[in-house]
């Protein structure tokens, strides 16, 4: 496949990008290239990391790693308690490596939180790799830096939610397809289809949502015939079909008296799980579709929706900061080669992370409610398209400002690069005899394209003013955005043939800076627990329900972590401890929301009824009897916060209630223990 030249400048810039592309090998990358690169990945690692000891553990998924750390059945299909007699409502793919480090650490909460913090530094330095090989090292830079620095990136890197391991899995199978497409080879067409099946373990059906975008890039972009295209995308489809489907049919296939219920379903079955409570049912009126069990408001979350999503007051300082700049880089990407050939790889880079961009758009819109953490799967479309989109329009600019310059004297012979290198850059690729009369009339018909990039500058600017300005955050950055921007565009209009290059490169450079400085004063305020948001909802800044709890109550909200139960929790459980008389069960609880403290702080076997919604049906009344007669099971632990079902009933009906005194509580609060040894 031969590489397909982008818009690029002509005369002697022109010759020496062409001569030094030619050369090819590690070394000929640019000198500042792989310190920056350090320098994003160590300020990445930085933000991801402070304060790990405290981070934002959710307390039902915390409550699970713990328990899966304890025993292979467990891990292997997600147990919420060491004995897994009921799972999580979620597949456990995103938990096991959270699993594995608590595993090998302890029962710490900066060992659970760790894998989180590993993804996020690697879907940096993977998107970068990525987009070096699609559009340069400038490009790359850019793209790295606007990941690093997105809000909800560094908030969600700081958590222990499905997402980040999402996150980092679809960016490795968007590197796939693009090696597949330049190489014409199958190999990279077959990983990119395992890296989409494990994300699905991550994250179920959100997963699929890039195929399409992936058919239609290889169909359009990838050499070959029609027929060998579709038919290596079918095989490269169902590779990533089966690779997501092996855990539901291991469960489908397993005894249902070997593994855990499944959370979240009305009849036990792992498809209900995946394609019932976590699919249908999030986008029809039915919450029951498909063997789900009906959610509630503590697992269903509305908001978020509608066309105006992205850009709403808590969505848009959280993700949207680059959205003008990437929907106008996208356009002008594929606008600006609309005369290419179909295998051009600049334009397949705009229809691959556009694409990401906009079917992620539309189907977070048309849901019934999303989380503001949600658009984190989205960053890594606006950081590519950022970067790609800003090289784009530094190539633009360059090129109309040296259009007389004749090409240096480029050394015999001539050989075309590997196109698959990826230290190629799209907008670097040697002019051919028919290109210079390409430039030629490019240059005449668009004289204006190197306007593009100041106005980009300008228009991030402006958009970054428009997001903070609800709340006036960060109002004190404002002004060094402002005057950043006012020298890089002053700088960029002005230059004249006697401006040197290192003048252009500080206009950019501050120009760059200047669409940074906001969103990064977002970022870094997520290491204020107060501006983190709630551990089961994590946002940055001053927005969400956890933020103005916070401002009532004077403090940041409380954090949760492994093994570092509260006294009431440790009283409670050295009752349980106290007087167990060889049960199977500590106790039995009304859902999750009463076991998850317990099975934080200690590995023990919780039967909890209900699952986390408390509508699943398990156990049965009559299991729950048979529990009790054979004394497996003693205790039970109801509270008011959860709604009343048949096991419930009967435990209030024969068992005996516990005052709290006994378990050193002045008060039971919201939640009532009870006594089922008496039972009659």
């Amino acid at each position: 496949m031969t590489a397909i030249p982008a818009v690029r400048p002509t005369g002697a810039h022109r010759g020496r990008r062409a001569a030094t592309r030619r050369s090819g090998p590690p070394e000929d990358a640019p000198r500042w290239e792989r310190p920056a690169l350090a320098a994003v990945l160590a300020v990445a690692a930085a933000l991801y990391s402070w304060g790990i000891g405290h981070a934002a553990l959710h307390p039902f998924y915390g409550a699970a790693i713990r328990s899966m750390a304890g025993g292979w059945r467990a891990f292997f299909f997600g147990g919420l308690d060491t004995n897994g007699s009921i799972s999580i409502d979620k597949l456990p793919g995103a938990f096991w490596p959270d699993a594995v480090s608590v595993w090998l650490f302890g029962p710490h909460t900066w060992a659970a939180a760790l894998p989180q913090v590993v993804e996020g530094v690697l879907t940096v330095w993977l998107l970068h790799r990525i987009v070096r090989a699609w559009a340069g090292p400038f490009a790359a830079l850019i793209a790295a830096l606007v990941l690093t620095l997105t809000p909800v990136t560094v908030v969600l890197n700081r958590a222990t939610i499905p997402d980040t391991a999402l996150t980092l899995l679809l960016v490795a199978a968007a590197g796939a397809l693009q090696k597949a497409v330049r190489t014409e080879r199958l190999l990279p067409l077959i990983t990119c289809g395992i890296w989409i099946g494990l994300a699905f373990q991550a994250k179920m059906l959100q997963a699929w949502l890039v195929l399409p975008v992936f058919a239609v890039v290889y169909q359009v972009v990838a050499p070959g015939t029609p027929l060998k295209r579709a038919l290596r995308f079918l095989l490269g489809g169902t590779v990533a079909l089966a690779v997501s489907c092996f855990w539901v049919l291991i469960a489908w296939a397993t005894p249902v008296a070997d593994r855990p219920y499944l959370d979240g379903t009305s009849d036990n079955n792992p498809f209900a799980l995946v394609f019932g409570y976590n699919g249908l049912s999030r986008f029809s009126s039915d919450s029951t579709a498909f063997g789900a069990v009906a959610g509630t408001a503590n697992s269903r979350t509305t908001g978020n929706t509608g066309w105006n999503m992205l850009i709403n007051d808590t969505v848009g300082p959280q993700v949207a900061w680059f959205l003008p700049l990437a929907v106008l880089a996208a356009v002008l990407g594929v606008v600006w080669r609309a005369g290419q050939p179909r295998t051009d790889m600049t334009r397949a880079g705009f229809l691959l992370w556009g694409g990401w961009l906009a079917v992620h758009a539309v189907v977070f819109s048309a849901s019934n409610g999303n989380h503001a953490y949600y658009m984190a799967v989205i960053a890594p479309a606006l950081a590519a398209l950022a970067g790609g989109g800003l090289a784009l329009f530094r190539s633009e600019y360059e090129s109309a400002h040296d259009p007389e310059a004749e090409p240096e004297q480029e050394p015999e012979p001539e050989q075309e690069p590997e196109p698959w290198s990826p230290y190629v850059s799209a907008y670097e690729s040697k002019p051919g005899p028919e290109d210079e009369s390409e430039d030629e009339s490019k240059h005449e018909s668009g004289g204006r394209r190197h306007l593009a990039l100041p106005a980009a500058i300008v228009l991030t600017v402006g958009w970054a003013l428009v997001l903070d300005r609800p709340t006036g955050f960060v109002s004190w950055l404002l002004p060094i955005a402002v005057m950043l921007a006012l020298c890089g565009v002053v700088g960029l209009w002005s230059r004249g043939p006697r401006t040197s290059p290192r003048m252009v490169s500080g206009a950019l450079a501050a120009g760059i800076t200047a669409t940074l400085v906001v969103p990064a004063g977002w970022a870094v305020s997520s290491l204020d627990p107060l501006y983190a948001g709630a551990s089961t909802a994590p946002i940055a800044g001053p927005v969400g329900n956890a933020y103005y709890a916070g401002v009532r109550e004077h403090h940041a909200p409380r954090r949760i972590g492994l093994d570092r139960p509260s006294a009431r929790d440790t009283a409670l459980l050295d009752y349980l401890t106290t007087h167990r008389r060889g049960e199977k069960y500590l106790l039995a609880t009304q859902t999750a929301y009463g076991a998850e403290p317990l099975l934080r702080a200690k590995s023990e076997p919780i039967l909890v009824m209900g699952g986390f919604t408390g509508n699943t049906p398990f156990p049965t009344t009559q299991q729950l009897t048979g529990l009790v007669t054979a004394h497996q099971l003693r205790y039970a632990l109801l509270t008011t916060q959860r709604p009343t079902t048949a096991a419930t009933t009967w435990v209030k009906s024969h068992c005996t209630v516990i005052q709290p005194s006994a378990y050193g509580r002045r008060t039971g609060g919201s939640f009532t223990l009870y006594d089922c040894t008496t039972q009659g």
